[in-house]
């Protein structure tokens, strides 16, 4: 009996020492809780890692966006006893700053930047793939995919931002529905004499013009399988044609002036010359200020049916390959982008959110000037995130400047893609 007893202790002793051995797992109940368990299996991941003293994250310097991302920072500090270093710096200096103090070790763990630069800095190797885990699916779908690059996550996306319809109720008993509907309103309350114009936008900047190329079946670079084939550019075909003989009609019919610029639309707006422009929602604060109860918002008009896609621009967190701290940094950058988080950011940064939860939450939807720009996300595209589309802008810019003062259409088209086609093999980009 006692050499039993004894078998028995040793046996349940053995199995002990195993269970001590093994990674940290969460019972699931008979309804299969698996998610549960694994979101508590990533969060014992992070935990057993070593824990960094400090984290260092390089922030965009526009003043209501550092003091939200502080607020939130403090938070994790909390939680974790985690020090949150934050220092201030424009997006657009980062990469060269990165360049130079990553290699040093005076670097960032975490940076942030527009998810169109997210090609260059790989290919510079500035960022890491992020491991997102389960919380890939908290995010819009759109987001993640400007964020895709080669396959990989390269950012936990923050921001969403896209354009959509400005109007002004005054002059118009509705938004513009359809692209008939808003030639309408330009034919019949354009005057340039008077400097009274039925609708503006910034024709000959090709991000605001894109829906009007796209939504007849124009397109930068094709993409198949989440990858861009450069050498297959679809700005001056069949469709795109279609969408150049268009923005050049409203300079033609004098809708547009050659020489409009964002400072001649706004203030046109803002003094109740212009019925309606299309641009984004960082204009709202001014328009409000300016016309009050008068402002109202809306999604693209319908070109054939359809809501023209717009293009959408992705702010994200990356992950520097020189960070030490690499588990922590991401479980940093998912905790600033969390349903609760992206709540706090908006309401105080004033920028749409990307967590998909939070971009429908009724904080969002009720507010009635930024709900159009949430619906026309679901509508638009991510600006390619290739670094080829660096080769884009100036050459296509530069063919819509010649369209406002009547050249060919199909010329120019023609010879902007030639052009493109030219500086990617000149930088060493296609084939």
């Amino acid at each position: 009996m006692k050499k039993s007893i004894s078998l028995l202790l040793a046996m349940m002793l053995v199995i002990g020492m195993l269970a001590a051995c093994g990674p940290s797992r969460t019972e699931t109940n008979d309804s299969g809780n698996t998610g549960s368990k694994e979101k508590e299996e990533e969060k014992n991941a992070v935990e057993e890692t070593d824990k960094p003293d400090k984290l260092v994250v390089w922030v965009n310097d526009e003043e209501s966006q550092k003091v939200a991302l502080r607020e939130i920072f403090d938070k994790y500090e909390e939680e974790t006893g985690i020090t949150v270093e934050q220092v201030e710096m424009n997006m657009l200096d980062q990469i060269e700053a990165l360049a130079l103090d990553g290699p040093a070790g005076k670097g960032p763990d975490l940076f942030f930047q527009p998810h169109d630069r997210i090609g260059n800095i790989v290919l510079q190797g500035l960022a890491d793939p992020v491991e997102l885990g389960d919380a890939k699916e908290e995010y819009v779908g759109t987001s993640i995919e400007a964020v895709t690059y080669d396959g990989d996550i390269w950012g936990a996306p923050l921001v969403v931002e896209t354009y959509g319809t400005f109007y002004n109720k005054d002059l118009v008993d509705k938004a513009p529905e359809t692209m008939d509907e808003l030639m309408e309103i330009a034919k019949t309350q354009t005057d340039q004499s008077k400097d009274e114009y039925g609708f503006l936008m910034e024709a000959a900047n090709f991000y605001f013009s894109y829906p009007f190329f796209a939504a007849t079946g124009g397109y930068v670079f094709n993409k198949e399988d989440g990858a861009y084939d450069v050498n297959d550019i679809g700005l001056n075909n069949e469709g795109a044609i279609k969408g150049g003989e268009l923005i050049g009609s409203w300079f033609k019919e004098g809708y547009i002036p050659v020489e409009v610029n964002p400072d001649i639309m706004n203030g046109l707006f803002n003094d109740g010359k212009t019925a309606v422009v299309i641009t984004g929602p960082w204009n709202i604060p001014t328009y409000k200020e300016a016309l009050g109860d008068k402002l109202g918002t809306a999604i693209l008009p319908k070109i054939d049916g359809n809501v023209p896609q717009s293009f959408v621009g992705v702010k994200s967190w990356m992950l520097s390959s020189y960070s030490d701290n690499k588990e922590w940094a991401t479980d940093l950058m998912k905790f600033t982008t969390n349903t609760e988080n992206s709540l706090h950011y908006f309401e105080n940064a004033g920028e749409m959110p990307a967590n998909a939860a939070a971009l429908e939450d009724e904080k969002v939807t009720s507010d009635e000037l930024i709900k159009a720009f949430a619906q026309q996300v679901e509508y638009g595209e991510p600006m390619p995130s290739a670094p080829e589309m660096q080769q884009v802008w100036d050459p296509f810019n530069n063919a819509l400047a010649f369209i406002a003062k009547g050249e060919p259409v199909k010329e120019v088209l023609d010879e902007a893609v030639e052009t493109i086609k030219d500086s990617i093999q000149a930088s060493g980009g296609g084939q």
